[in-house]
């Protein structure tokens, strides 16, 4: 099993769930967070209008952190390709801040209610 966390763009994720939906795969974990990548924030990416000061604060229009989505699933090992390139595909656009994509292996997983083990847990 792996273990694949993607952060995105918080727009990104209505069309990124349902492609993942469509690959079989409806159950994620998502959370908002903040970050930064070496632009150093992209302005544009909030739904909210920045007053002039905090513009001026960073030459490059940046901001200090921006927000962004971070999603978990744990998937066959055999899936991880198709769900790698679904999420490029779906959230690429070329532009600084489309995220980034980790993959890791997972040992075990344990479905709490019924003490399912390995993939039966994740199925």
């Amino acid at each position: 099993m792996k273990e694949i966390t993607a952060i995105i763009r918080p727009k990104m994720m209505n069309d990124t769930k349902a492609a993942l939906e469509k690959l079989g795969y409806p159950a994620m974990t998502a959370i908002p967070v903040l970050g930064r990548g070496k632009q150093r924030g992209i302005a544009g990416e909030v739904d909210v209008e920045l007053r002039p000061k905090i513009l001026e604060q960073n030459k490059s229009g940046g901001m200090k952190y921006i927000p962004k989505r971070q999603i978990y699933l744990v998937v066959k090992d055999e899936d991880v390709d198709a769900i790698i390139s679904t999420l490029i595909s779906i959230n690429q656009t070329g532009q600084f801040g489309d995220g980034k994509i980790f993959v890791s292996t997972v040992d075990d997983g344990i479905r709490i209610r019924t003490n399912e083990t390995g993939l039966g847990a994740i199925i």
